[in-house]
């Protein structure tokens, strides 16, 4: 067991008043028996005094030791797997292309319990179905998708007591480096675990049924997901869903992505009452990240933000935007690169808002205001 800074010096402090004490009651002991022919009674309480001190150590040392013994427990991922496992489904159907199944977990809207999963799991699918973790298969039905977030939300025609929701957190306190756990059906392979941690915030993915838009302030994790996965929860260290387990990397590993449960609590209540979702915000720019090479490509004087490539004729931002003009604050916040850019237009903005844009046009700052459109319909 390693220790810290000070334990160490604490542990040296003891290793130093037992060589005192040994020195004490040994050479100057045996001094005061030789010379004086008795053990002087001052002598007696100091020796006392030093044997109470070093029991004293001993006894913070082990009181320490069983503290950092303590803080382990061993049985936490097995607490929340039997809290949770009731929770996650199994969700299949049938498309164009075969059969199709993916993952799902229970959720109670104001009363109503239904199933939350991906859009890209339901899309398309018929005679869709609901397994729930007792082996019970019910027919389902999606209330509401929305492709540009990749949610759906699919109603199961069950008894009232298959549903066990689970609980949503907000996903704002999120840190890097924080302990998260994945449940779902790897292959079919019915309530898997998967452990890891958070590894990034605020990513942007893109989405293939989504016009080429970003889907925004995604979770990166290292937990393992796998085909199969997608839908089920990303949960902390309570159990709680922080996230829906969205796609991976192919080719890569410890490399997967999560739509952050603020997504799902922000959409959910239009998902279910009018099947879709119309409050993501559209720009009407098209561009890419600054970096130091285009920096000195066109003698710019920064090496971060947006660099505008194209406007969208007749959107939002025509004839107030140009190309070059490189996005470097929305509303004085500011934007170092296309991830900033997509998560502060889904986080903080919504359509028919006017936002305030400051960017370097022929490296001069100019402030200009866009109010902000719907996106298309995704196709």
């Amino acid at each position: 067991m390693s220790l810290s800074g000070s334990q160490s010096k604490l542990l040296g402090g003891f290793f130093v008043l037992v060589f005192v004490a040994g020195l004490l009651m040994g050479g100057l002991v045996l001094f005061f028996v030789n010379v004086n022919g008795g053990v002087d009674s001052g002598l007696r309480a100091d020796v006392a005094g030093l044997k109470a001190r070093v029991s004293e150590l001993e006894g913070f040392q082990n009181v320490t030791y069983q503290n950092v013994t303590i803080y382990q427990d061993g049985v936490s991922l097995q607490v929340i797997y039997d809290n949770v496992k009731d929770s996650v489904v199994l969700v299949q159907g049938v498309t164009s292309d075969g059969f199709v199944q993916g993952s799902g977990f229970v959720y109670s809207f104001q009363r109503q319990f239904v199933v939350v999963t991906n859009y890209h799991v339901v899309q398309g699918v018929t005679n869709l179905s609901v397994t729930f973790h007792n082996g019970n298969g019910y027919a389902a039905v999606v209330l509401g998708s929305d492709p540009y977030a990749d949610l759906a939300i699919v109603s199961v025609a069950a008894p009232v007591a298959e549903f066990k929701p689970l609980k949503i957190v907000s996903s704002s306190g999120l840190c890097v480096g924080e302990q998260v756990v994945s449940i779902g059906n790897p292959f079919g392979l019915v309530g898997s675990l998967t452990t890891g941690v958070i590894s990034a915030l605020g990513r942007t993915i893109a989405g293939d049924m989504t016009n080429r838009f970003s889907i925004a302030n995604v979770i990166q994790t290292s937990a393992l997901i796998n085909p199969g996965n997608s839908g089920g929860p990303l949960l902390n260290a309570a159990g709680e869903v922080i996230g829906i387990t969205t796609g991976i990397v192919y080719g890569s590993q410890g490399l997967a992505f999560a739509i952050p449960s603020n997504t799902i609590l922000r959409e959910i209540g239009a998902l279910i009452s009018t099947g879709t979702y119309s409050g993501h915000s559209y720009l009407g720019v098209n561009g890419n990240d600054m970096n130091y090479a285009l920096a000195q490509q066109f003698s710019s004087s920064v090496t971060y933000g947006w660099r505008i490539s194209s406007v969208v004729n007749g959107g939002p931002s025509d004839g107030k935007l140009q190309v070059g003009d490189v996005i470097i604050s929305l509303d004085g916040v500011k934007i170092g690169d296309n991830d900033d850019l997509v998560c502060y237009l889904a986080e903080k903005t919504v359509p028919g808002q006017s936002v305030h844009v400051t960017v370097l046009r022929n490296d001069v700052p100019v402030n200009v205001t866009v109010v902000l459109k719907e996106r298309p319909p995704a196709t």
